[in-house]
């Protein structure tokens, strides 16, 4: 880095993704604010663990925004104050609209007042839909399928557009299943309530939950049960640094997936809990859920090759050993 360290506004800075991405931009050298409403995430994770200035509010508060750009002289946004819940986005579709897009909105308008031009967007593979090809390629066409979704895909269409009309520079990185923990232990995922496979299997293996269910057994893939790409948390946040660097140092705006691209079922995950816990966890077979893909696998080539990215992490055992280091000392 230079002498100069420019500062970086984390949203959702406190959330599971956001903390791990404020970590390794604190650790890259850089000034980093998260900007947080605790609404989901933990104040203790920023103030205690990565130790960097927590601003406690939300972003569709445009005079706090105003206010906390001139204040900080931000260089650029990370942006992960979103609603994730795939689920709750069908049954209060508002919610997220309102929140993923109209929040999103008003954030970019008081970037563009403030003279901020760089914007890095945390996206996600279901704008893309039920596959046509495996790996799925940033070309694949775009159909999604939950409010979620669709609040993602808005966006990034908001950003092609203020790129146009304002010069804002973007990276929209399109995740496929964020999975693991900071292999020091210290940062990890606790959503409430906890949607997400391997920590669902973790808790099932630490007493929390009675049971797993495996929604699925009849999809067309080698056991049966629906095939997902994890990628390791840490090596997410390494690629958001890098995508920050890349626009930076003047990139055009640009869209890349984040995954392993290689696969693994519901059923090769339990089992690997199982022989990183060395504990039982039980499961309950239950019907395919509307929606869900028998495979979801993409290819992360174009992020290797543009930004230079090389996931540290990609093995399902190191994934699920970290999570669980993590939970141990979170749930216990």
């Amino acid at each position: 880095m230079s002498p100069y360290q420019p500062t970086i506004l984390v949203t959702g800075g406190a959330g599971y993704i956001g903390s791990h991405a404020a970590l390794a931009l604190k650790q890259a050298g850089y000034g980093v604010v998260v900007l947080d409403n605790l609404s989901y995430g933990h104040r203790e994770l920023i103030e205690e663990v990565v130790k960097v200035e927590l601003i406690v509010g939300d972003t569709s508060d445009r005079n706090l925004l105003d206010q906390l750009f001139v204040a900080h002289n931000i260089a650029a946004v990370m942006h992960f104050a979103a609603y994730i819940a795939v689920g709750e986005s069908v049954k209060q579709p508002g919610d997220y609209y309102r929140n993923n897009v109209s929040s999103t909105l008003n954030l970019l308008e008081a970037m563009i007042a403030a003279g901020v031009n760089k914007f890095v967007f945390s996206s996600t593979c279901a704008v893309y839909g039920m596959p046509q090809e495996i790996p799925m390629t940033e070309q694949h066409p775009h159909n999604p399928l939950s409010p979620y979704a669709a609040s993602k895909d808005m966006v990034e269409r908001i950003l092609a557009d203020f790129d146009e009309a304002y010069g804002l520079k973007s990276v929209a990185f399109r995740y496929f299943n964020a999975s693991g923990a900071d292999p020091s232990g210290c940062l990890g995922e606790d959503h409430q309530p906890e949607t997400h496979l391997i920590p669902l299997a973790l808790l099932t293996a630490l007493g929390k939950r009675e049971n797993l269910y495996i929604f699925g057994t009849d999809y067309d893939t080698p056991d049966g049960t629906a095939v997902r790409d994890y990628i390791h948390v840490s090596d997410l946040a390494d690629a958001h640094v890098l995508g920050l660097k890349y626009l930076l140092e003047g990139g055009e705006s640009e869209v890349f997936n984040l995954g392993n691209g290689n696969g693994f079922s519901v059923r090769e995950v339990i089992e690997t809990a199982k022989q990183i816990t060395e504990l039982d966890i039980p499961v309950v077979e239950a019907q395919r859920r509307a929606g869900d893909a028998p495979i979801l696998v993409g290819s992360s080539d174009k992020a290797r090759r543009i930004l230079g990215w090389n996931p540290q992490y990609p093995d399902l055992q190191r994934i699920i050993k970290d999570a669980w280091q993590w939970h141990q000392q979170r749930h216990r």
